[in-house]
C-alpha cells in the first residue's frame, strides 16, 4: 500500500498566503471630528493584535493552510492489485412472470413447486456461479421491464430475481418484446459476447414485436439466444374421484426453437427441476470462459482527514480571536473608567 495524490498541482496554492501579504495595502483614513484623550493608547491596544501577533495563533494558522492544500490534493491510499477473473460475457436473462407460471408443476426434493419457484432456485445458483460474468435481468409478462442492468453485482440480481412475483408484469406473455428488450441492452456488449437466455412456459400473447421478427433483429445484432420451455405440461389436482393428470399450459415449443435457430443458439426443453439444472450446466459448456483477467486497486480516500483536522484548528483560531477581542474590551473599558475618574 502507499499513498498518492490525485490532484498534485494543488500544492502551488501553498505560497499563496505570503503573496497576499506582500500585496500593498489601502491607507487608513483616520476621523479628524472624533478627538480622543487616549487615542494614543487606544491605537496601541487595537494595534497589538497585529503587531505582535502570538507565535501559538501563527502556528496554528500555518497549520490549517497546510492541511487545507494538503485535503485540497486529494491524498489516496492506494491498496494491493486485485486480479478478477473475467470471462467477457454478457447475459442477459429474460424470466417469465406471466399468470401461468404459478402452475405447480416443477418437482424438487419430493415436493412440488411452482414455475416460476423452481426458475428462481436454479436460476439463482447459476447466477451465484457466474464469476466475472455480466449479468442482467428482465421479467416479462404484458410487458417488457428491465430489473437490472448487465452488472458484476450478482448478489442484486438474484436478490431481483427471488422479489419478482407472479402477475407483476400482467397475466400474458410478451416474448418478443422481452428480446427486443434485450437487444437494447446488449447492443452496446462486444459482438462476440452477447448472449441471451430466455426462460418461458407459454405462447407469445402480447406485445407489439413479433418473437420472429425480433429473433431476426438479434441475428442481425450478433445476439446468440438460448430458450428454455418451463414446465411439464402436466400436473395432479385433487378431483372427487380422486386424483387425475391434466395438461397445464400451450408452450410454442416451435417458436421458441426457431428463435434459437435463427440465431445461433438452442433451445432446451426443461420438464423439472433436474433437467433445468442440466441445461445451465451445458450452457457452461456452450459459452466457455476466458483466460482474461481484470485488474483493480482499491482506493480510499484520505481528503476528510485533513480537512478534519483544519477545520479544528480553525474553530481554535477563531475562538482564540474571540478572547483577545473580549480582554481588548474590557481592557479598553478599564482605561476609559480611569480617564473618567481622572
Amino acid at each position: 500500500m502507499n499513498i498518492e495524490f490525485a490532484w498534485p498541482w494543488l500544492f502551488a496554492a501553498l505560497p499563496l498566503p505570503l503573496l497576499a501579504m506582500l500585496l500593498p495595502r489601502a491607507a487608513r483614513r483616520e476621523p479628524a471630528a472624533l478627538r480622543l484623550p487616549f487615542y494614543a493608547a487606544l491605537g496601541d491596544t487595537l494595534q497589538a493584535p497585529h503587531s505582535q501577533r502570538p507565535r501559538l495563533r501563527l502556528a496554528l494558522a500555518v497549520a490549517a493552510w497546510l492541511l487545507l492544500v494538503l485535503a485540497a490534493a486529494r491524498p489516496q491510499l492506494i491498496g494491493e492489485s486485485v486480479h478478477l477473473p473475467v470471462s467477457g460475457r454478457s447475459l442477459m436473462l429474460a424470466v417469465d412472470i406471466s399468470g401461468s407460471m404459478q402452475n405447480e408443476d416443477m418437482p424438487i426434493r419430493g415436493r412440488q413447486l411452482s414455475r416460476l419457484g423452481a426458475v428462481k432456485i436454479v436460476a439463482g445458483d447459476f447466477i451465484e456461479q457466474r464469476k466475472g460474468d455480466r449479468i442482467g435481468l428482465i421479467l416479462f409478462g404484458d410487458e417488457a421491464y428491465l430489473q437490472a442492468p448487465l452488472t458484476f453485482d450478482r448478489n442484486t440480481v438474484r436478490t431481483l430475481l427471488d422479489e419478482a412475483q407472479i402477475g407483476l408484469a400482467g397475466q400474458q406473455t410478451a416474448i418478443g418484446d422481452a428480446i427486443g428488450l434485450a437487444i437494447k441492452r446488449l447492443r452496446q456488449e462486444p459482438a462476440s459476447n452477447r448472449v441471451l437466455i430466455l426462460l418461458t412456459d407459454g405462447a407469445n400473447t402480447a406485445g407489439n414485436v413479433d418473437p420472429l421478427k425480433a429473433a431476426d433483429l438479434a441475428a442481425h445484432e450478433g445476439v446468440r439466444i438460448y430458450t428454455i420451455g418451463i414446465g411439464s405440461g402436466e400436473m395432479v389436482v385433487q378431483t372427487p374421484f380422486g386424483p387425475r393428470r391434466v395438461a397445464t399450459g400451450d408452450l410454442d415449443e416451435a417458436t421458441l426453437q426457431a428463435i434459437s435457430d435463427k440465431t445461433g443458439g438452442r433451445y432446451f426443453r426443461a420438464h423439472d427441476t433436474a433437467r433445468l439444472m442440466q441445461i445451465y450446466d451445458l450452457l457452461d459448456r456452450i459459452e466457455p470462459l476466458s483466460e482474461d483477467q481484470q485488474t483493480w486497486r482499491p482506493v480510499d480516500e484520505l481528503y476528510a482527514w485533513p480537512l478534519g483536522l483544519a477545520l479544528l484548528l480553525s474553530v481554535l483560531i477563531a475562538l482564540a480571536a474571540a478572547y483577545r477581542g473580549r480582554a481588548a474590551s474590557a481592557s479598553r473599558r478599564a482605561e476609559s473608567a480611569e480617564v473618567s475618574h481622572a
